[in-house]
């Protein structure tokens, strides 16, 4: 599977509520590292899903996992994303299947510009094969669970109003793209980025 051109903007159609940036991609694209930093210098609050789901859960998402399923899980992230539509003036760090989702990414984009941070399989596992943490990772080939789990959710990845390889960019022009990318689709020119 060929990954998403390196930094390809789809024109935004109609106006926008832009009060929010959401970070989506898979695991190990550098969601949370990219946000903390993003949010620092809009002087934004930042929130990762996966820390509000485990606080309304009251347990981490391995435990959610093991104890109740990936289904009790996807139900807890359902009403963590219907409350992230209320905040204003926040960069969220969504978990890798959250924004792999239409329904949630449709929701997303009510209020957040919607940046997709993609890496191939082998730059995401060489980032996440020390984590214990990971449940979806857990299984006897979990390089081709990557590879599998990036197939089938590219097509909505697709979706995300930008689109930026990290595995390609340094941190600080990731959190660079990802700051402009937001002052201009605030500014109305989103569509004026296409093809850089």
């Amino acid at each position: 599977m060929d990954p998403p051109p390196a930094n390809e903007a789809g024109a935004v159609a109609g106006p926008r509520d832009y009060r929010n940036l959401a970070l989506i991609g898979f695991m190990g694209s550098g969601k949370s590292t990219v946000g903390q930093a993003v949010a620092a210098q809009l002087h934004f609050e930042y929130v990762d899903s996966d820390r509000l789901i485990e606080t309304a859960a009251g347990m981490t998402i391995q435990e959610v996992f093991t104890r109740f399923g990936e289904s009790a899980f996807r139900d807890l992230e359902k009403r963590v994303v219907a409350d992230l539509a209320r905040r204003r003036d926040t960069v969220i760090a969504t978990g890798g299947g959250l924004g792999a989702n239409p329904e949630h990414l449709a929701s997303l984009k009510t209020h957040a510009l919607v940046v997709c941070l993609w890496a191939s399989a082998e730059v995401v596992w060489e980032r996440v094969h020390h984590h214990t943490h990971r449940p979806l990772l857990q299984v006897p080939d979990p390089l081709g669970r990557i590879r599998e789990l990036l197939a089938q959710r590219e097509p909505v990845y697709r979706q995300a109003d930008v689109l930026i390889n990290t595995g390609l960019r340094q941190f600080r022009e990731v959190v660079q793209q990802v700051v402009i990318h937001f002052h201009l689709a605030r500014a109305g020119e989103q569509g004026e980025l296409r093809g850089i």
